[in-house]
């Protein structure tokens, strides 16, 4: 993020430091220069109809928040306010919501109206309760958004901030404002405002979490932390404190920040890595099994923290990698309508109910179910920023702001300005990833370099210029560098993909597709076990298995198959089951696959033997899954 450079007024804060602040790679775009369309633009529409768009309607955290002057808080870190308004300004913006949008202005406007003389923001203002830093953070990211969006809020958010950044400073100097929650999440304000040094040395020094030595090979509930940092080794802390090591390079300047940062990543997804994209972190690290879980906040979080990771150091692994949570993990622990979310998500689901015993270390057997705010509120407030802003860090600038960056692939459309007064417009058509053809169409009123990121598992892409010949994409570290003149450019391209085998534990295997991870869709009976009084659509639901799911496949076997969706539209909501239109066939013979649990499978066997005839599976897109098998045993057919 730009050092609050805000419609063209720079606001710094310790001006020595801001001189000497290393720049980014690529720099994001204002809120509103990136627009959904499509079918992402229809699922933003699904998330407003959903249980985000209505939280302020009935959920006391929200409607009866403390941060706007009512009673009602889950913690004393005060994040659920403000992990809503982060979320929700984006949101608002993106639909179009004038509803969401004055809400969102109703709340920045009680926040700064609120503000005490010395400073503090937030529900703690002008009263004795205890204060602490870190649920000011998202508050301070929503604000920022809002001020992109709108200048005139600028001067208004401006001074609140101005006066709360020494006030911050010197809570920090004194030891207050501190607990183990912030301490380890310190990076998000050090990103927001980044010259607050004494957030990095009074945080967790994330330069030891992410050595070799001191990371984490499996599951930690029965390991010692050799950093003496227990929380460092939460999920949605490591989620966070990805973004540590690259804010504090900006002061720093240490090249060894970003390269820790970029092997630590890789360490994470080494050793706790799911094919869905995210890692397994059912509250702390919990290694590959297949039935460990991993919360909602950790999907959503790593999403941004990949954003920025990508935007520091220019590895374009990291979009890779967001973007196959975006599409696999974020909707696989959603219901399709979005009216109900998991704490906890597993690769191999075979129920969703309260399960006694459970397989998390930590976390109640009541994570894994579908509801309003299974086992904790904080995904309920948390999760709506995941696909807004997934899509306003879709297109990036490079540092010059002469050249255009398209780090996601999808539905969208931008309208910027780039140096030199160079008006730009981009729209894509696409069915992306349910489709392999992007169709572009690009205006400028000068002549520019358009850099488009060519995944990873791209095989044979292929781009047609204005109505030309063919020719085969050939991307350099991941961006395809396309000439664009002044005037109108239409371009398209065709990124297909193999089906590839991705090896776990025991010898299973998951199957993927370009950015799509593919599980058997295990069919159910949907029960309402508890109802919310005063939305009967925010309901907590036990789902139970009716399909058989006991199965080994052969991967030799596997092959693609996809019809598209009439008129070129794909069915909504599109993540619901059995509505994507692409699938993955192959052999498959049932075996005998016992439980763990009442209601959890137990790990793939590593030499299924077949006891019945080899048939023909479907497997589908992982995010359209609600129950699944995605992790397999293997048998030759």
């Amino acid at each position: 993020m730009r050092f609050l450079l805000i419609s063209g007024v720079a606001f710094t804060i310790f001006n020595e430091v801001t001189a000497q602040l290393s720049p980014k790679k690529y720099l994001t775009l204002p809120l509103g220069e990136v627009q959904p369309l499509g079918w992402l633009s229809n699922q933003l529409d699904v998330q407003t109809d959903g249980m985000a768009g209505h939280l302020h309607d009935f959920y006391n955290y929200v409607k009866n928040s403390d941060w706007i002057g009512g009673n009602s808080a889950y913690s004393s870190l005060e994040e659920a306010g403000s992990y809503w308004f982060n979320g929700m300004v984006p949101h608002g913006v993106l639909t179009s919501d004038s509803e969401i949008q004055a809400q969102t202005y109703q709340f920045l406007d009680y926040v700064l109206t609120h503000q005490e003389a010395a400073g503090w923001l937030g529900p703690e203002a002008g009263n004795n309760r205890t204060r602490y830093l870190w649920g000011r953070y998202p508050f301070f990211f929503g604000a920022i958004q809002m001020v992109e969006y709108n200048a005139s809020l600028t001067d208004r958010v401006v001074a609140a901030m101005h006066k709360f950044v020494p006030l911050a400073n010197e809570m920090i100097r004194k030891g207050e404002g501190l607990e183990i929650w912030t301490n380890t999440r310190w990076e998000d304000f050090d990103l927001l405002l980044d010259t607050m040094l004494q957030l990095k040395w009074s945080g967790v020094p994330w330069e030891e979490v992410f050595t070799a030595e001191n990371f984490p090979h499996g599951p930690v509930e029965n390991l010692e932390n050799p950093t003496g940092y227990v929380l460092s080794w939460h999920g949605v802390n490591m989620a966070e404190g990805m973004k540590a090591l690259p804010a504090t390079y900006r002061f720093t300047h240490n090249q060894s920040d970003l390269n820790l940062a970029s092997s630590g990543w890789d360490l994470l997804f080494q050793y706790h890595g799911r094919p869905s994209g995210i890692y397994g972190a059912d509250e702390y690290l919990a290694g590959m099994e297949a039935t460990r879980g991993t919360e909602l906040c950790a999907v959503v979080e790593t999403m941004f923290s990949g954003s920025y990771l990508y935007q520091m150091i220019g590895d374009t692994k990291f979009l890779d990698r967001v973007e196959r949570i975006t599409y696999n993990a974020l909707p696989g622990t959603l219901t399709g309508d979005m009216w109900a979310r998991q704490y906890d998500q597993q690769q191999n689901q075979i129920a969703s109910k309260s399960m006694t015993p459970d397989p998390f270390a930590v976390n109640s057997g009541y994570s894994n179910v579908f509801g309003l705010e299974p086992y904790y509120p904080c995904c309920t407030v948390n999760h709506p920023q995941g696909y807004p802003k997934f899509i306003t860090n879709s297109f990036l600038t490079t540092a010059d702001q002469s050249s255009l960056v398209q780090a996601y692939l999808g539905p969208l459309k931008t309208s910027t300005t780039l140096s030199g007064n160079n008006a730009v417009t981009v729209s894509i058509d696409t069915l992306y990833p349910f489709g392999d053809t992007l169709s572009y169409t690009v205006t400028a009123s000068k002549a520019f370099t358009f850099f488009v990121r060519i995944p990873s598992w791209v095989a044979g892409g292929t781009i047609l210029m204005n109505g030309g010949s063919t020719k085969s994409v050939s991307p350099s570290n991941g961006l395809l560098a396309i000439s664009i003149p002044s005037g109108s450019t239409k371009f398209v391209l065709n990124l297909p993909a193999e089906i590839t085998t991705e090896s776990r534990l025991h010898g299973a295997v998951a199957l993927h597709r370009g950015p799509l991870h593919y599980a058997l869709d295990i069919t159910f009976n949907k029960t309402i076990i508890k109802a919310n009084t005063v939305e009967p659509r925010a309901a907590d639901y036990e789902l139970d298995a009716t399909s058989t799911w006991a199965y080994a496949i052969d991967p030799s076997t596997a092959k693609y198959v996809y019809a598209p969706p009439a008129g070129g539209v794909l069915p909504s909501p599109i993540f619901d089951e059995k509505l994507p239109p692409g699938s993955i066939t192959v052999s498959a013979c049932s075996i005998k696959w016992g439980l763990a649990g009442d209601t959890f499978v137990a790990v793939p066997p590593t030499k299924p033997k077949c006891i019945g005839g080899v048939e023909t599976i479907v497997l589908n897109p992982y995010g359209s899954t609600k129950l699944r098998i995605s992790e397999f045993p293997v048998f030759s057919s």
